[in-house]
């Protein structure tokens, strides 16, 4: 497949999910904008708000080109003096913010880079974020994501799922942001896997995101709720915005590419919150959810 096949495809992957996420919430429609980028290329972005069941989410496309930015290059990159290569991107990012505190918060991204002189590689992921972690719900995700990987190289899943745990990590918390997926960049060909065959893989992937998280949503979407557990979840949107703020890749490549701000700050939630040195009790659920948000749990 070439870039602009590439392209095709994740817009019908847009397309499916879309309509999976607007089935999934009786019926409820995304707004959809098309933007263009001056420096080249553009979007199409697809924004939900206030369903029955998801507060905010989008589902975004975008296809751009230009000079790539200095901090795409490795330094063997830098030493060879290719700054002045142009990039081609293409991708579909997802985020979804749900209003049940039992349900989770579900990102997922996946996209194509090449620059002038053949050059190209696939990155991506998808990982969960739970206001409180069911370690079921936590086995299922994991085993979806697992039963993709496995399909095509045995190697994938601990090593994406390793890549995802020091991904989605916040230092500063000494936190993960939930429990995890998998997660890789700059995924191209290597002696055992062509770039076919691992696009084959990031495609795949890219399927999974609905029949996975449509079923967490039928499991949880109707389960009861408390106020205190409205505010823990308000509390843990919270470590989402401060990680996708201060350490998200994707948001610092839209940023410094002059991409589109309403749509690269889709991924933060509508509502969160901040409380001065919050604690949770001893045994509480919010406790146990605290003491799960570590790298390197083997959730299979």
């Amino acid at each position: 497949m070439n870039k602009i096949q590439i392209s095709d495809w994740l817009k019908k992957l847009q397309d499916t999910i879309c309509n999976d996420l607007e089935k999934a919430d009786d019926g409820s429609k995304f707004e959809e904008e098309i933007w263009e980028r001056k420096e080249g290329g553009g979007g199409r972005s697809r924004i939900f708000k206030d369903g029955k069941y998801i507060e905010k989410g989008g589902v975004l496309f975008s296809a751009v080109d230009g000079v790539a930015p200095e901090f795409l290059f490795t330094e063997k990159e830098h030493s060879n003096n290719v700054s002045s290569k142009y990039f081609f991107a293409t991708g579909l990012s997802i985020v979804i913010h749900p209003k049940n505190p039992m349900t989770p918060i579900i990102h997922m991204n996946i996209r194509y880079f090449e620059m002038d002189g053949g050059a190209r590689w696939l990155g991506g992921g998808i990982d969960l974020t739970p206001h409180y972690i069911v370690k079921e719900d936590a086995v299922f995700f994991h085993q979806a994501l697992k039963n993709v990987c496995d399909k095509h190289h045995p190697k994938y899943y601990n090593q994406f799922k390793k890549w995802a745990d020091d991904y989605f990590f916040i230092p500063h918390r000494n936190e993960t942001r939930g429990i995890g997926g998998v997660f890789f960049d700059r995924l191209n060909e290597n002696e055992e896997m062509s770039f076919n065959q691992n696009l084959a893989f990031w495609k795949e992937l890219g399927e999974t995101f609905s029949p996975t998280y449509l079923t967490l949503i039928q499991k949880t979407k109707n389960k009861t709720y408390t106020e205190l557990n409205k505010q823990w979840q308000l509390l843990r949107r919270g470590r989402y915005v401060e990680f996708n703020l201060i350490y998200d890749k994707g948001t610092k490549f839209g940023l410094e590419t002059n991409g589109r701000v309403e749509s690269i700050l889709m991924s933060l939630p509508k509502l969160a919150s901040w409380e001065y040195n919050f604690k949770t009790k001893p045994n509480s659920d919010e406790a146990k959810t605290t003491s799960l948000l570590k790298k390197e749990i083997n959730w299979i």
